[in-house]
């Protein structure tokens, strides 16, 4: 599982067939100190909770067509759940 922010929502103009009320999220992806790294990615949010703002986990590939209902629907990304606190030690070793 990852980190990531969400940063924004975003709305399909077209939904498969398997995505429908399933909220799209511009999630910033996040290291294990809580800083950014890399692009911002779309991920499909199987919480259906997530806002901009948050702290999520998400998965990737195959692990996230998982993680919806009904599962094995094409998505690259999609979140798992939602970070209560994130405890980062001066080392860096934290946990979520």
């Amino acid at each position: 599982m990852f980190l990531g922010k969400v940063t924004g929502r975003l709305v399909a103009s077209v939904v498969y067939e398997g995505l429908q009320g399933v909220p799209l999220l511009w999630v910033q992806p996040l290291d294990k100190t809580g800083v950014e790294k890399g692009e911002p990615i779309v991920c499909a949010d199987g919480t259906r909770m997530a806002g901009p703002g948050e702290i999520i986990y998400w998965e990737a590939s195959r692990e996230a067509a998982l993680t919806l209902d009904p599962s094995y629907v094409p998505v690259d990304h999609a979140v798992v759940g939602i970070v209560d606190d994130l405890n980062i030690d001066s080392t860096g070793e934290g946990e979520s």
